[in-house]
């Protein structure tokens, strides 16, 4: 596919083909996008004070554990890419937690649990959660060092202790998991207000995790891992038949790692945090895209009408190409070899490829051999100096377990439940293990210069949004553009979705869903193409995900620019520092 680079640089070219509700967020010195204004402004405020993306980043995810915890918090798990503009270099960090050490498949069977996985509100599936050690990390390594933990967890402090009015989406995911809360753990109403969820302004404190956050600020990780938040931890998850000890939480560590890369078109090389997060998905799309093209299969997609039946058929076989693989390979590396290479290969991405047929939809895709033998968010910062910060957060499925350690004002999470419990399977339950991962942020370089850090949050809508936004981009789509235009997803295993209610979250094979704004005939067209398509209005439109996107511009006067757009589907925005 060839890419008019003139069309990327100058998006206003071609404005008028997709207008936004929003304009673009310009700014020359930082700038931060996320799906709450307050923890835009969290963000905003420490880059005030002389920090960079990452410590920026840091504030802002702690300000959106108080704003929309029903997403994420510190009882859940975090990735991160940096672009460093001084090397020129993306770095990537891992921050998602290991089971228990003592947790086997015999122990869930012995509880009664008889599906393929754990379920979500198990405290069996609580993972060590790994957000804690990841704010610590990120500030101490990739921060500017002119800001301690302490100062850059401060306005999330502040917000959590003095309070702040609950915005109207946050207010909705309350209002759906009232009950959870109130009938998982004995300590629900540290996180309702009068023991009820928060209506839309109104004004709500979280003292408790105020509490939490300045035990990290105050000893660093011990803070989280040892000491009393840890002790809340593990007797909540005894009390209900799990078997998590203070040791499985002062082991934890964050792993810095190497991203991994696809080079898309010749022209974009698209980054990714490796496995056990399931980034590799959007990787492998991606190749296989390049492939089919190459092949003739299909033509190139910039020739296609933009989300036309031809245009979004090729885009959901080739995501149920690379789910098939990924869903089946994808685990913690320290359990077993994950083919990366092999996967990324021309020589597999093109025996992929071949088995797209552009006119009718494949009855039922399985993962190839290439070895031969509803819920996060996301957030992107950028700041003066010209580095960037691609971050996620997440407790999955909304608030998680919805179990609330005593006295410390946040949910624990459910990553476990993406465990199978199938012995021999290369993503089976074991101890001390990190399930396949869901939550992934994305970055895209030309050559060594930084051109994007973007993300879309929501279960597996993620990989299917990184390959959906980057595409509009390429079209010429403005930053704002690119979130506005209507999205499929395939079987997000959202609350809304037929999948989630019969167990079939994530199941490529099974629905997939066209946001409002997709033409009816067109649905009607993909469905004769043998897709089971259907149409997604008002709040199932929440299984789209929410995605931010940051680009950088060549200005001609030298100045770095920074472009910004924020998903109309959250309550958030960006905004540039002045």
């Amino acid at each position: 596919m060839q890419i008019d680079w003139s069309r990327v640089e100058r998006p206003d070219v071609v404005f008028q083909r997709f207008p936004s509700r929003r304009s673009v967020v310009y700014g020359a010195k930082g700038i931060v996008a996320a799906s709450q204004p307050l923890a835009v402004e969290a963000g905003l405020e420490i880059l005030r004070k002389g920090g960079n993306a990452a410590d920026a980043a840091v504030a802002t995810s702690a300000a959106l554990n108080v704003t929309e915890p029903s997403c994420c918090g510190i009882g859940g798990d975090a990735f991160c890419l940096f672009y460093d503009a001084k090397t020129k270099t993306v770095k990537a960090f891992n921050g998602s937690g290991r089971s228990p050490a003592n947790l086997t498949i015999d122990h869930v069977r012995g509880q009664g649990v008889t599906g393929s996985t754990i379920p979500g509100t198990n405290l069996n599936s609580v993972t060590v959660p790994g957000c804690a050690a990841a704010w610590v990390d990120t500030v101490e390594q990739l921060g500017s060092g002119k800001l301690s933990v302490a100062e850059v967890l401060e306005p999330a402090i502040r917000l959590a202790e003095e309070g702040f009015p609950v915005t109207e989406i946050n207010s909705f995911a309350y209002q759906r998991s009232e009950q959870l809360l109130k009938t998982v753990s004995p300590n629900g109403d540290e996180m309702l207000l009068d023991g009820k969820a928060p209506l839309p302004g109104q004004y709500m404190k979280l003292t408790n995790l105020a509490k939490t956050f300045r035990e990290v600020a105050t000893h660093g990780k011990d803070g989280f891992y040892k000491g009393r938040v840890a002790q809340a931890i593990v007797d909540l998850i005894k009390s209900k038949g799990g078997v998590m000890e203070l040791e499985d939480l002062a082991k934890h560590n964050t792993d810095f790692v190497e991203p991994i890369k696809y080079t898309f078109s010749g022209e974009v090389t698209v980054y990714e945090c490796p496995p056990n997060g399931q980034g590799l998905t959007a990787l492998i799309a991606l190749g296989i895209l390049d492939n089919a093209m190459e092949q003739g299969k299909v033509r190139s997609l910039l020739e296609m009408e933009h989300n036309s039946a031809e245009y979004l058929h090729v885009l959901v076989e080739t995501m149920r190409l690379a789910f098939a693989d990924t869903q089946y390979y994808v685990t913690d590396p320290a359990f077993g070899k994950i083919p990366v290479d092999q996967l990324l290969s021309k020589e597999y991405l093109a025996s992929r490829a071949k088995l797209i047929d552009p006119s009718r939809s494949n009855p039922k895709v399985v993962h190839g051999n290439p070895v031969h033998s509803s819920d996060t968010v996301y957030f992107t910062v950028a700041d003066q100096w010209g580095n960037a910060c691609s971050y996620i957060q997440s407790n999955y499925a909304g608030f998680g377990t919805g179990a609330v350690p005593k006295g410390c004002g946040f949910t624990l999470q459910n990553r476990g439940s993406n465990f199978y419990l199938t012995p021999g399977h290369p993503n089976a339950l074991e101890g001390g293990k990190r399930p396949y991962h869901t939550i992934i942020p994305a970055m895209a370089l030309r050559g060594d210069e930084l051109f994007l850090s973007y993300g879309v949050m929501g279960g597996f809508m993620q990989p299917q949004g990184h390959v959906q936004v980057l595409l509009n981009l390429l079209r010429g789509f403005t930053v704002q553009a690119a979130l506005d235009a209507p999205r499929f997803c395939i079987s997000a295993g959202s609350p809304d979705t037929e999948s989630n209610k019969s167990g079939r979250s994530g199941d490529i094979n099974s629905e997939v869903y066209f946001e409002e704004g997709i033409p009816d005939a067109v649905v009607e067209q993909l469905r004769a193409m043998g897709h089971d398509a259907r149409p997604a209005t008002g709040v199932k439109r929440s299984l789209f995900g929410r995605g931010q996107i940051i680009q950088k511009l060549n200005d001609k006067s030298g100045k770095t620019v920074w472009a910004a757009g924020s998903d109309p589907r959250a309550d958030g925005h960006a905004a540039a520092q002045i």
